[in-house]
């Protein structure tokens, strides 16, 4: 891990980890953009990498006005989260995984919510397997998992076959929405005890675990969470 894991943290935050230690998980699923940490980090590192020209020029174009097409509606989310993942043909991953670290470990570490990482590390330490889901690109989560400790095997995002190295255009998942629970199916082999997330395309998910959180939830996953009695958290800092 390379953060420190000694926050300062207020005491509502700190019932609210009791609470959920308390429960004794033994497997735990966390949403990453807008859970474990404030803002989107397979957007901004989409606008970033198109600016730094990871991908050709031609490809940031067309991405850009693809990207136009999912705000205004036109483009479904799991066929855009999947074609930012795709549109990277031919690199190599290590120049991905190098360009997704170097954008993470400059921008997000201050992002990152105190009480979640003190919530990831106090599971771990009771023997709770953690598992990460999202539908940002698999390079810019694993960065991620490095401030939180969570080993890469167990970072479930969106992801494509590579050759020799090399990336290529054929996915192999894209956890959105139903996806995510998908996806937990597929690998962990019990049953999801709590589960943690801040937007709809969460709302499988938290509905799958026993104990559901949701953790600086967007308005309609607040609706949703509130019509299910499920719990719901503002990190400190959130404005709630």
């Amino acid at each position: 891990m390379k953060t420190s894991n000694a926050p300062t943290l207020t005491s509502a935050a700190h019932e609210f980890l009791d609470s959920v230690v308390r429960l004794q998980s033994q497997v735990a699923a966390f949403d990453c953009d807008g859970t474990l940490w404030s803002g989107d980090a397979g957007e901004r590192f989409f606008d970033w990498e198109i600016r730094e020209q990871i991908v050709p020029e031609d490809v940031g174009r067309a991405m850009r006005a693809r990207y136009a097409e999912y705000k205004a509606g036109k483009v479904g989310e799991e066929q855009m989260c999947g074609e930012m993942v795709t549109m990277h043909n031919r690199i190599p991953e290590s120049t991905l995984q190098s360009a997704a670290t170097a954008f993470f470990d400059q921008f997000f570490p201050s992002q990152i919510f105190l009480e979640m990482r003190e919530l990831v590390s106090r599971l771990q330490d009771n023997a709770c397997e953690v598992w990460a889901v999202s539908s940002s690109n698999e390079w810019v989560i694993l960065a991620g998992m490095e401030h939180f400790g969570i080993p890469r095997e167990r970072a479930l995002a969106t992801s494509v076959e590579v050759e020799n190295g090399i990336v290529t255009d054929r996915l192999v998942r894209v956890p959105s929405g139903p996806g995510k629970p998908q996806a937990l199916r597929a690998v962990v082999e019990r049953e999801i005890d709590a589960a943690f997330g801040n937007s709809r395309w969460d709302t499988e998910m938290l509905a799958m675990a026993r104990h559901p959180f949701a953790v600086n939830p967007n308005a309609d996953l607040e609706a949703t969470a509130r019509q299910h009695r499920w719990k719901i958290y503002f990190p400190n800092g959130t404005g709630r």
